[in-house]
C-alpha cells in the first residue's frame, strides 16, 4: 500500500516515497511530509530493543517506504549501506557519565552522521534510477559534513551526477579535502563565495527555476530530502528503546543543530512512538534556534563563522516541517510565514503554539571559549577526545541535567574529533588520528571550481560541465 507523502505548502501534488525521495523539494517550494505518521506500539518498541541496526532500520522506515520496494531488496539495500561503517552496531551508545550516554553517529565512511542518512538514500537513488532508467543532477549544499557523505555515496554511480556548494574558507580542511578529493567524473564541487545560508539559498533559487530544473533533472539530496530525515528517525529509536525500561520511561536527546533535520528526526520517533522525551537544540553562536525558543520570534541574525563549522547556520529550513504538525497542517498558512520569511521578515508564533513547542521542545547555547573548555574538559575527566559540534552537546546537555536532575539524557555526537582538529589540538593539546584508511587525504589533488554568490553564474558552470 503507498505510503503518501504531502507538501508543508499544499500547493504540490501527494507523491509516493521513491518520487519524494527523488524530487526533494516539492514544486510549490514545500517540503515532504508523510500523510500521517505511522506507529510502533510498545510491543514494537520492547522487540526491537534486542534486534540489530539493520533489522530496526527495516521495521522504522517500511511504512514509509510503503511496499514500493521488494522486502528482499530492501532488506539488501539496508545492509549494503551499513555495511560499510567501522562499527558492527552502526550508531553505538557509550556512557560519558552517569545518567548521560553519546549516541556515536561517526562511524561511517566519512566521519559524521551524515552518512547514516546518505548512504541510505545513495542506495534509494542507485536503485530507483536503474530501474527508471533514468538519470538526475544531484545539486545540495554543505555546511562541511553533507557534501563529504553524498559524494561518498554518489561516487561513480552511472545515472547521477552531483554537485556540492560550500561556502569557501568555512569549512575544515579535512571536511574540504574529503570532497575535493574525489576522483570520480560524476563529482562536481564549487567553493561559493558567500557562507552555507547563501549556497542553500542558491539550490532553493535552482529548483525553483522550473526550466533549469526540469534541463538538468534536478534532485536534492540535503536534510530537505525526506528519506534522509526518515533514516536519521532510526537511531533515535535504536537508542531510546536499548536505554528506556518501557512506554513510559522515556529518554531525552540533545541535539547540536543548526538546519533542523537532525532534530526533526528524533520529533517523528516520538510521534510514532518510540520512547523519546524532550528533545534540546544545541546551538552554537549562530543561535537562531535558542532565540526562537526563548522569544517565540524566528528571526535571522548576522551569521558568524564559528569553531562549529556544521551549525553556522541563520536559516533553519527543517523548521518548516515542525511548523506544518504546530499548524494543524496546515499548507496555506505555512506558505504565507515562509514567504514573509523568505522576504527578510521575522516571524512571531502565537503563545498557544509556543506552549505547544517548548512542551516538546528546549535549547541551549554553547560559544567558542565553552566549547574548547568542553573539549579540553573531556578529555580531561575520561581520557576522551571529541569534537567541536559534539562538545556544543555536552555543555548544554550539562546545563539541562542541572535544571532537570535525574532526567537520562543521551547527546548526539556528530562527527570524529579528527575532522576538527585545529580545534582540539587547541583545547588538549592532542592531535586526533584519522583512520587509517582516510590518512592519504592531505597528499591528495583537489578539484573544485571557486564562483561568486551569483544565481545565473553557478548555473551557467553546471551546464557546462554536466552534458544532459
Amino acid at each position: 500500500m503507498t505510503s503518501w507523502h504531502i507538501s508543508t505548502r499544499g500547493g504540490a501534488p501527494r507523491l509516493g516515497f521513491l518520487d519524494a525521495a527523488l524530487a526533494g523539494l516539492a514544486t510549490d517550494g514545500g517540503l515532504y511530509v508523510p500523510e500521517n505518521w505511522p506507529l510502533l506500539s510498545a510491543e514494537d518498541c520492547a522487540n526491537l530493543r534486542h534486534q540489530s541496526y539493520v533489522e530496526t532500520a527495516w521495521r522504522v522506515l517500511s511504512p514509509f517506504v510503503g511496499g514500493e520496494i521488494d522486502d528482499g531488496d530492501f532488506v539488501r539495500m539496508l545492509k549494503t549501506a551499513y555495511g560499510c561503517f567501522d562499527h558492527p552496531e552502526v550508531a553505538p551508545l557509550s556512557q560519558l557519565e552517569d545518567g548521560h550516554h553519546l549516541l556515536e553517529l561517526y562511524h561511517g565512511p566519512t566521519l559524521a552522521f551524515k552518512d547514516v542518512a546518505l548512504q541510505f538514500l545513495g542506495q534509494i537513488f542507485s536503485y530507483e534510477l536503474n530501474r527508471r532508467q533514468q538519470r538526475v543532477t544531484i545539486v545540495g549544499a554543505t555546511s562541511g559534513d553533507t557534501g563529504a557523505a553524498a559524494i561518498h555515496a554518489f561516487a561513480g554511480q552511472a545515472n547521477a551526477d552531483i554537485v556540492i556548494l560550500h561556502p569557501r574558507g568555512r569549512i575544515s580542511e579535512i571536511q574540504r579535502r574529503q570532497m575535493t578529493t574525489a576522483t570520480a567524473a560524476n563529482v562536481h564541487n564549487i567553493a561559493l563565495e558567500g557562507d552555507f545560508d547563501d549556497c542553500q539559498n542558491l539550490v532553493k533559487q535552482m529548483f525553483g527555476d522550473v526550466a533549469f530544473r526540469q534541463d538538468m533533472q534536478l534532485s536534492a539530496i540535503n536534510s530537505i530530502n525526506w528519506a534522509r530525515i526518515a533514516a536519521q528517525v532510526v537511531y533515535y529509536v535504536t537508542a531510546s528503546v536499548r536505554l528506556s525500561s518501557g512506554p513510559q520511561d522515556t529518554i531525552d536527546f540533545v541535539v547540536p543543530t543548526g538546519n533542523f533535520g537532525n532534530i526533526f528526526a528524533g520529533y517523528v520517533a516520538r510521534a510514532m512512538g518510540a520512547p523519546v522525551g524532550r528533545l534540546i537544540a544545541a546551538t552554537n553562536r549562530n543561535d537562531i534556534l535558542y532565540r526562537f525558543m526563548n522569544s517565540g520570534e524566528m528571526k535571522r541574525g548576522t551569521m558568524e563563522p564559528s569553531l562549529s563549522p556544521s551549525m553556522d547556520i541563520q536559516v533553519s529550513s527543517n523548521f518548516e516541517r515542525l511548523l506544518f504538525d504546530l499548524y494543524d497542517r496546515d499548507g496555506v498558512a505555512v506558505a504565507k510565514t515562509m514567504q514573509h520569511f523568505s522576504a527578510g521578515h521575522p516571524y512571531k508564533l502565537d503563545p498557544l503554539l509556543m506552549d505547544r513547542l517548548r512542551d516538546g521542545f528546549d535549547a541551549g547555547r554553547c560559544d567558542d571559549a565553552e566549547t574548547l573548555s568542553t573539549i579540553k574538559n573531556v578529555h580531561a575527566e575520561y581520557g576522551r577526545l571529541i569534537d567541536p559540534h559534539t562538545a556544543v552537546g555536552v555543555h548544554v546537555a550539562r546545563q539541562y541535567r542541572q535544571k532537570h536532575p535525574g532526567r537520562r539524557v543521551v547527546t548526539l555526537s556528530t562527527a570524529h574529533p579528527a575532522k576538527f582538529e585545529e580545534a582540539v589540538v587547541k583545547a588538549t593539546g592532542v592531535k586526533p588520528a584519522l583512520p587509517v584508511r582516510l590518512q592519504h587525504l592531505p597528499a591528495m589533488a583537489e578539484r573544485l571550481c571557486v564562483l561568486p554568490n551569483d544565481l545565473a553564474q553557478v548555473q551557467a558552470h553546471i551546464r557546462a560541465v554536466i552534458k544532459v
